[in-house]
């Protein structure tokens, strides 16, 4: 299970056993690099944890327990956990301030603690195989040794990924394994059944200043201290650096705590090339800047990858530069920060934007007329791919037609149920019926009733895409290569504030992030401040119309392990891939999620071939 994961942890490995339980580890040296080997133990040996992440309040908590009587060997964060917990328990989860998933095992009480930080940063998966152990760690990886637990595919996550293009918290692609979700925990007892995770943390209620001058300034003051706290390293610490405003605050803000340039680093590929703004960006902030250029993809090598990166179904093809970033960084530091977040906290998306003026609509239509007529009209309406922006307006007639929660799902949807269902063996229906992905949206929106519809958006985000699509590929993209990623703008009490803000201070002159853009202002060159959001699929359809008989060769040739599954039917994959190789239709998210999913079949069917002891 370890060497499954060396990646994760190429510094050193251990392993501790204790009776009926075994904990391993694989450990990334941050912080005491000499001091503070894992699996560690309590002094008296009573309790012995592994942890993989960062506690950005060690050294507080460390001498606040100090106080209470606790005795430290060590230097470094891991201790810390081990002794709250034998002074407060399960309460010590309510003190950590960082990202992390850990156990922790309690010899005397027979329990055994599984945690996940607040936000998702860090994964954590467990299992029960058929002969009753409880088997858990860091990637679907490492539970693929352990015979059974990965015998059985989950058709309902299946159709999650086709739908979303990632497989939401806490389902798994494999019915026997389970995801912790952010911010809950699993106190187990030996020779008990295994209990349900309980929450034991939610993003609070934070009250920011309306006035946009002064909520400014409260941001300025969190997103500093968030930096902050989070550049405390023992090992060289650098900074991802795209042409945006997210990265190039964070990298302004961390360039000034340090006592040499901060290095930072920008990968560059022909569809979206960001390093003339990223070096404009590093100059302004007197940062050693580091770039590369990706070489080309090609589309079924990346489909490929992402299966033996992931374990399971992702289709966010952007892991692909963000793995190429990574590798980058690691050639100089073993720490980086990264923007990631701004989005989500500041209302960032595109997406955000549509839904408030598509829900300020919504409102003041009676919901006989929206659901009756306008929904009359937008099934109506043509789906026309190819025309012109403005006649594509099925989308914008559909989303009035809906609830708020409903809307939005179909807005970050990767695929429409119609045509993903089209595809489906009459077997395939018969396991997902009754099954629909949108349920956890309207449970976000039904938990956080809010007259805010921006903010329902952002909450839903928070409990969705991020921790399952964002957070999933930052880290795996960056612990393939044995790097640590830190996102200062997820700190919990920024995250709250930015959510906090009214919609007014978010959404400014059509464009979002407006109070993290005042904030900027002070940070960054001016020429950066509009330039537009680039992406990594602007040309990802015409390559798919380029290499239209490869696609049809591995979806629905003798080798293809899509129909091989009997979830899917032949005829009507080759259909679709017509209709997109003829320009007709825009399918370039199903088909790449078809592409991911082939290779991950494959992959499974050639794993379940092996022996377990081979």
């Amino acid at each position: 299970m370890t060497d499954a994961i060396a990646h994760r942890g190429p510094d050193s490995e251990g392993l501790a056993l204790d009776g009926q339980i075994g904990l391993g580890f694989r450990r990334l040296a941050v912080i005491d690099l000499a001091g503070s080997p894992q699996p560690m133990h309590s002094a008296d040996g009573a309790q012995t944890i592994v942890f993989n992440g960062e506690i950005y309040n060690f050294r507080q908590l460390a001498a606040e327990l100090a106080v209470l009587g606790q005795s430290f060997r060590t230097r470094g964060d891991t201790e810390t956990i081990l002794n709250g917990w034998r002074q407060w328990g399960a309460g010590v989860l309510d003190r950590l301030d960082g990202m992390f998933a850990f156990a922790l095992w309690d010899r005397r009480t027979r329990q055994l603690l599984l945690a996940r930080d607040r936000i998702g940063k860090k994964p954590l998966y467990y299992g029960t195989a058929p002969d009753g152990t409880l088997a858990f760690g860091s990637e679907l990886a490492a539970l693929r040794p352990v015979p059974g637990l990965t015998d059985r595919l989950d058709p309902t996550a299946i159709e999650d990924f086709l739908a979303l293009g990632y497989i939401p918290d806490p389902a798994s692609a494999f019915r026997d394994i389970r995801k912790l979700p952010p911010a809950h925990a699993m106190l187990i007892e030996a020779d008990r059944p295994l209990p349900a995770p309980f929450r034991y943390w939610s993003l609070p209620r934070a009250h920011p200043p309306a006035d946009a001058h002064e909520a400014a300034g409260v941001m300025g003051g969190l997103f500093e201290d968030a930096v902050a706290r989070r550049m405390i390293a023992d090992v060289p610490l650098g900074a991802f650096l795209s042409g945006g405003i997210d990265s190039g605050c964070v990298v302004a803000l961390a360039a000034r705590r340090t006592d040499r340039p901060l290095r930072c680093f920008t990968i560059g590929f022909p569809e979206a090339d960001e390093r003339e703004a990223a070096s404009e960006i590093a100059r302004h902030c007197g940062a050693e800047h580091e770039t590369a250029e990706m070489s080309a993809h090609t589309i079924l090598g990346d489909a490929a990858a992402q299966a033996a990166m992931f374990g399971e179904p992702f289709g966010d093809h952007s892991s692909v530069p963000s793995r190429a970033v990574a590798a980058l960084a690691r050639r100089h530091v073993t720490v980086a920060l990264s923007g990631d977040g701004g989005d989500e906290a500041f209302g960032g998306y595109r997406r955000y934007r549509f839904h408030h003026l598509t829900d300020a609509a919504r409102r003041m239509l009676p919901g006989p007329v929206r659901r009756r007529v306008i929904g009359t009209i937008a099934r109506a309406y043509p789906k026309l791919d190819a025309a012109p922006r403005w006649l594509r307006a099925k989308s914008t007639l559909t989303e009035l037609s809906l609830d708020s929660a409903e809307a939005y799902y179909r807005s970050v949807g990767r695929s429409e149920a119609a045509t993903r269902h089209g595809l489906f063996s009459a077997g395939f229906r018969r396991d997902i019926e009754g099954h629909d992905p949108a349920t956890r949206f309207h449970a976000v929106a039904a938990d956080h009733e809010d007259d805010d519809a921006l903010r329902v958006a952002q909450r839903i985000d928070l409990e969705t895409w991020l921790p399952g699509d964002i957070l999933v590929k930052t880290d795996r993209t960056s612990m393939a290569v044995g790097l640590e990623v830190r996102c200062p703008l997820l700190d919990p009490t920024l995250l709250a504030f930015g959510l906090a803000l009214p919609a007014d201070l978010k959404l400014r002159g059509g464009r979002g992030k407006a109070i993290l853009r005042d904030v900027a202002a002070s940070l960054l060159p001016a020429s950066v401040m509009n330039r537009p959001k680039q992406g990594f699929a602007a040309t990802l359809g015409p390559d798919m119309r380029k290499a239209a008989p490869q696609l049809r060769e591995m979806l629905c040739g003798p080798q293809s392990a899509l129909l091989a599954s009997t979830w899917f039917d032949g005829p009507a994959v080759a259909r679709l891939l017509d209709a997109h190789a003829s320009g007709r239709r825009d399918h370039t998210a199903l088909l790449w999620h078809l592409l991911v999913l082939d290779s991950f079949l494959a992959d499974w069917q050639h794993q379940r071939r092996v022996p377990h002891d081979s």
